[in-house]
């Protein structure tokens, strides 16, 4: 598959000028007319591994070409300072004069499967300014880390049991103003896992479903999110091309509220949820939320409009981490697409490599063990991570992300992937980070729709 690429350039902003003018690093800006008042240099640092496809063999040596332009011409003698070295690992610092042809970067090898990353900045008009490439070694062969608990599937087994105590008990109600001539948008809730409180309220799941408005049934897709706290809009796009969308918070909050209140749960209450009871796996955070996306699903097969067949999951960063494991514990669902998934292969930093996002089990900034790099959280973890669902996949996938990924590191995202023994598609965005790019999200969403039958 040819992979996608995503160009980056950024600009500078020059005072008003009406002669040559030199700047720190010796490059002139051209004259401009008298009636200007600034002009804006097109700056951009680029990183490139020198081989076409960016992967390479073990033990296969590594070059990254680097070179810096303004307005699309080499600034020769431009202090350039970079770093590389085995990705999200700390690396030495150097700084070098660019030289007029260019700057070529020995980046090593590996002799064992991973990545090494390059990156290269450098400072313009007090602006800065960075580009970054990254090299694979075999990703096809990463292995992960992770333990795999004996107890593992009876551990879910029981968890979902717990949930099945708990009612569905949905709400819905309709956005009239957020209806189109193609579908209707509701506000919905309903019970997930959890006893009620002394008041007698129970935990509950908020989320926007979108229903489109031609008759007969139709499939559906559970649209799971990113981390963070936030409201959401739903998934109309695929609801226009026929399907039940059903995007969810995971946080028990409603999703339709002013942004204030979500700027103010992430920054208070909510700050650093993936951590709260780690060392607990009964108690940690992310079972509630496991588990309430089978709830979700719950819901979307209750619906008269569901045709009864096509269930599908998608979602990105650690939307991606719960598609896959939603996929993996609920056989209901017949296929997923997972971008950049988080929490892949977290234990990856304890054996001197990348993990996986939220980076728990990395290194302090001044080179310290990671204060939760404990037997009790590092076996929670066990029962959480990617990885373990990854290998129970039993049904079509389809996955996406670029090698530049500096939040869900490419190292622990194929050690999740090369467990899949479902059939499975990867999508490569090489010079994507964590984003994506208008055309991977068409190819998905087109994916998606051949998957449901969509239009």
């Amino acid at each position: 598959m040819e992979p996608l690429s995503l160009l980056l350039c950024a600009g500078v902003l020059f005072a008003g000028v009406s002669a040559p003018a030199q700047n720190t690093i010796g490059w002139s800006i051209p004259d401009v007319p008298s009636h200007a008042q600034a002009r804006t240099a097109a700056v951009k640092v680029s990183v490139v591994p020198d081989r076409s496809g960016w992967t390479y063999a073990l033990g296969e040596p590594v070059r990254f070409n680097v070179a810096v332009t303004a307005d699309g011409q080499i600034l020769a003698g431009a202090s350039v300072t970079y770093k590389v070295g085995p990705e999200m690992l700390p690396a030495e610092e150097k700084t070098v004069a660019l030289p007029a042809g260019g700057l070529v970067i020995e980046g090593g090898t590996l002799n064992e499967p991973g990545f090494i990353r390059c990156s290269a900045t450098v400072v313009v008009n007090g602006r800065r300014y960075r580009g970054v490439a990254t090299a694979g070694i075999a990703p096809e062969s990463i292995k992960p880390t992770q333990r795999e608990p004996e107890d593992f599937d009876a551990f879910w087994a029981a968890a979902k049991e717990d949930l099945a105590k708990a009612p569905l008990e949905a709400r819905r109600t309709l956005m009239p103003e957020a209806c189109t001539d193609k579908i209707d948008v509701y506000h919905v809730s309903f019970r997930t896992v959890g006893a009620a409180n002394w008041r007698g309220l129970a935990s509950r799941i908020y989320g926007i479903l979108c229903v489109p408005k031609a008759p007969g049934k139709h499939p559906a897709v559970l649209h799971v999110p990113g981390a963070g706290v936030r409201p959401y809009a739903g998934n109309r796009e695929l609801a226009e091309r026929g399907a039940i969308t059903l995007q969810i918070g995971i946080h028990g909050i409603p999703v339709n509220q002013p942004q204030e209140i979500y700027d103010q749960l992430s920054t208070g209450a909510l700050s650093g949820y993936p951590l709260f009871n780690l060392d607990n796996r009964d108690t940690y955070y992310y079972r509630r939320v496991y588990l309430s996306c089978l709830r979700a699903n719950d819901y979307l097969v209750s619906l008269p409009e569901f045709d009864g067949e096509n269930l599908l999951v998608t979602g990105g960063s650690q939307g991606g981490q719960l598609s896959i494991i939603t996929a993996a514990l609920d056989p209901r669902v017949k296929a997923l697409a997972a971008l950049y998934p988080a929490y892949c292969d977290v234990t990856g930093y304890l054996h001197g490599r990348a993990g996986g996002w939220p980076h728990m089990m990395n290194r302090t900034l001044d080179g310290q063990p990671s204060p939760h790099a404990s037997e009790a959280k590092i076996a929670t973890t066990a029962y959480y991570d990617v990885v373990n669902f990854a290998r129970r996949l039993k049904v079509p996938g389809y996955f996406a992300w670029g090698y530049n990924d500096e939040v869900c590191p490419p190292t622990s995202m194929y050690a999740a992937y090369n467990m899949i023994t479902a059939p499975k598609e990867l999508l490569l965005a090489l010079e994507t980070g964590h984003t994506t790019i208008p055309e991977e999200t068409a190819i998905i969403n087109d994916w998606i729709a051949t998957k449901l039958g969509l239009e």
